[in-house]
């Protein structure tokens, strides 16, 4: 079994006398840290009881290096609340213990250190200040045991209860993407570059190809350390040393990722849920904070959702959006902490809802409504399509419930099938609320139905005309899905141009009989058809509404105009079969047609000669060879 432990505790509490205590490793691995006799940077220790492997990591207690604190405290499994039995609760064990509870650590056991120093009735009375301070919170039941380093009395009771602990810790994520939060960045002779940190999740092996976030720096994995071991893996849940290839040891430090490759959102963006501590002062609106997960701090604005919010009182919650002055490497799921500007003293902490928000402003009451909804915890898959929704018509990529979601890579395949019966449509490379669909097509239905209405003598809406008007911020394949369904269910026809199965062009101020005498007048033509005036005086109708239905008639390819001139579609077909026939009455002899031939066959003119020659020509019915044509 593995288990990281952590320590907290006021400054000079003894935290780092009690790790040497238990595993004969000095956390205090500085010259300044010797000197000055207290924890600056995190320490690091680890020891075996039994058949459990313990890594102690031994956080700074002075106030000034809280930030240091932060960077080790969240990856912990469970957190030895460490008081001195001859002082008592201070001022940084009060807030140690906030940021443990604000971060969500499941378990811990409470410390009484130097008990050596201190009689039995002083002792009592520093446990009734601890029962105080951790009363209703995740130690209230928490074991309490009185040690001293310089006697080792207790010792032995501590590494029981450590073992215990490690048998009731969750499980970390193993089948997750690879991630480590990095707290310490350091060259070693002979190897390179060396990374440190508590594998949040998935597993890291020798020759793997990951990435260093923020920065998009790719990296191989040269070697694997699991307590000072060479291993040829490193698990979710074990502190670990990574020799890292393809990065100079000043293009790495503490408060980056390692991680595998788009599993994490790299975001300046992040909705979340947030608590602000009772002791606290209120949170304004627009407050400039400074965010920590993981090893990180980053700076930004706090922005509290709905219309009319100004700001979050002690002890209350709220959703809120920050804008980020930095990138940070953040996920659905992340607890993170608030630190005020300054002073930077600890004023509250929160959970990620959304690390890359697409939706619009959370001032908004739709805003703050759609944000509610990822607060859903008993069915993941329920957010996942609250965030999906909230995307509208544009949707996102199904690898966004990776990066955003804080869904494990292996389980997308199922994540997308069960999103189906959740209003989720799969559009191509998007995924895309069922509602939004469902408006889109209404949507192009009505602009069709209003085209008809507007161009009565057209076939329909250019398709191009539709994607601008509905789709132009959509991606092509989420255009497609919906046009594709409309077709299907027979509500849209056509390809180029769209049109209603119900729609039949018309012209304005002309009926059928206008229509069918046109048609007529081309068909009775022939090869010599009529000109304007003629059709004027054969259908009696003005010249504007005879040019429309001819455009129409056009389009519809029942008329097909050759140069200047229009033809009856059907005195066209004929011809080419005529033409083809003359190869077959001239067996043995290659067939030919010239000018003359074809103006006394047909009783034309050169005007309707030629452009009926270059037409058979591109039809391929004959090929011009100087003066004639070869029958093909």
């Amino acid at each position: 079994m593995n288990i990281v432990v952590g320590t907290a505790g006021h400054i000079d509490h003894g935290k780092s006398s009690l790790v040497r205590a238990l595993t004969g490793i000095d956390p205090d691995r500085l010259k300044e840290e010797k000197v000055r006799g207290i924890t600056i940077e995190l320490g690091f220790a680890h020891t075996t009881i039994g058949d459990t492997r313990v890594a102690f990591v031994d956080v700074p207690g002075h106030e000034r290096f809280v930030r240091t604190m932060l960077a080790g405290v969240g990856g912990i499994d469970c957190v030895l609340l460490i008081v001195a039995a001859d002082e008592s609760v201070m001022p940084q064990t009060r807030e140690h213990f906030d940021i443990c509870r604000l971060l969500r650590i499941p378990r811990g056991i409470i410390v009484l250190t130097k008990s050596d120093l201190a009689d039995a009735d002083t002792r009592a009375l520093v446990r009734q200040d601890v029962a105080e301070l951790v009363k209703g919170s995740f130690l209230e039941s928490a074991d309490v045991v009185d040690v001293s380093a310089a006697t080792g009395d207790g010792l032995d009771r501590l590494r029981e209860l450590l073992v215990a602990q490690a048998g009731h810790a969750d499980a970390r994520p193993i089948e997750g993407a690879a991630r480590l939060p990095i707290d310490r960045a350091f060259s070693m002779k002979g190897f390179g570059t060396v990374v440190t940190g508590t594998l949040v999740s998935g597993k890291i092996a020798v020759d793997q190809e990951l990435v260093v976030q923020p920065g998009d720096r790719k990296v191989k994995v040269r070697g694997v350390q699991v307590h000072g071991r060479a291993a040829t893996e490193a698990v979710a849940g074990q502190r670990t040393a990574i020799n890292l290839g393809g990065v100079d040891l000043g293009d790495v430090s503490r408060g980056e990722t390692l991680m595998a490759p788009a599993t994490l959102s790299v975001t300046r963006r992040v909705d979340a849920e947030i608590d602000v501590l009772p002791s606290a002062k209120p949170l304004k609106h627009g407050a400039r904070v400074r965010v920590h997960n993981g090893t990180a701090e980053v700076l930004g604005r706090v922005s509290i959702a709905g219309p009319s919010a100004t700001e979050v009182a002690p002890g209350g919650g709220s959703l809120v959006r920050f804008r980020l002055e930095a990138p940070a490497v953040l996920t659905r799921g992340d607890r993170f902490i608030i630190r005020a500007y300054s002073p930077p003293v600890t004023i509250g902490g929160g959970l990620v809802l959304d690390a890359a928000p697409t939706r619009p402003g959370i001032r908004t009451v739709e805003g703050e409504a759609a944000l509610q909804r990822l607060r859903v915890t008993t069915d993941g898959y329920a957010a996942l399509a609250a965030m999906i929704d909230a995307a509208g018509l544009a949707g996102i990529a199904p690898s966004s419930l990776i990066a955003r979601g804080g869904l494990a890579p292996e389980k997308l395949p199922a994540a997308i099938g069960a999103l189906s019966s959740q209003g989720v449509v799969s559009a191509g490379d998007r995924l895309v609320g069922a509602r939004h669909v469902a408006d889109a097509s209404e949507r192009l239905i009505a602009l069709v139905t209003a085209s008809h209405q507007a161009h009565p003598m057209s076939d329909g809406l250019s398709r191009e005309e539709a994607r601008e008007k509905i789709f132009a911020k959509v991606a092509p394949s989420v255009f497609e899905q919906v046009l594709d369904a409309l077709k299907a269910s027979k509500a849209l026809i056509g390809s180029e141009r769209l049109a209603l199965p119900t729609h039949k062009a018309t012209v304005a101020g002309a009926d059928d009989r206008i229509r069918a005498a046109i048609l007529d007048a081309f068909r009775l033509g022939g090869l010599k058809p009529p000109d304007t005036a003629g059709l004027e005086a054969a259908v009696k109708t003005p010249a504007p509404v005879i040019e429309k239905v001819v455009a129409l008639l056009l389009r519809e390819k029942l008329l097909t105009r050759l140069d200047t001139l229009v033809f009856h579609t059907e005195a066209l077909q004929q011809l080419k079969r005529e033409v083809s026939a003359v190869k077959g009455s001239a067996p043995g002899s290659q067939a030919t047609v010239d000018v003359a031939a074809f103006k006394d066959r047909y009783g034309i003119s050169r005007k309707y000669a030629i452009p009926l020659l270059e037409f058979l020509d591109r039809e391929r019915v004959t090929r011009r060879t100087g003066d004639v044509r070869v029958v093909l």
